[in-house]
């Protein structure tokens, strides 16, 4: 069932705009998908299946982004530690380090995290 509150996309990454989800009858989710400059009005199954399936609703999750820093040690040490800055990194820093490195991590929610 589609959410009027949440964010989708087109199965292909275009933009997609819901006006409503009880429009009735075969197809009663009413809408434009984004093509180009313009809005193209269409309607989708209460699945959020499109007539053809590149046109079909995928739910856009948020994002998350963070900008991490992680100390790198010779090849027989590992590090799993991230820091929320560099200062931080420099000071939890043990003597070998050989490099601080910052890590920026965008994703969508649920994405390998």
């Amino acid at each position: 069932m589609i959410d009027p509150k949440k964010q989708y996309r087109t199965r292909y990454g275009r933009e997609v705009r819901i006006y409503a989800v009880d429009g009735g009858g075969h197809k009663p989710i009413h809408g434009a998908i984004r093509e180009g400059d313009g809005w193209f009005l269409t309607s989708w199954l209460y699945t959020g299946a499109g007539a053809i399936d590149c046109n079909s609703l995928i739910e856009m999750k948020p994002r998350i982004q963070r900008e991490v820093w992680v100390n790198v040690y010779p090849a027989w040490l590992q590090s799993d530690v991230m820091y929320q800055s560099k200062k931080a990194a420099d000071d939890g820093a043990a003597p070998d380090r050989i490099a601080c490195v910052k890590v920026v991590i965008d994703c969508e929610e649920g994405e390998g995290l």
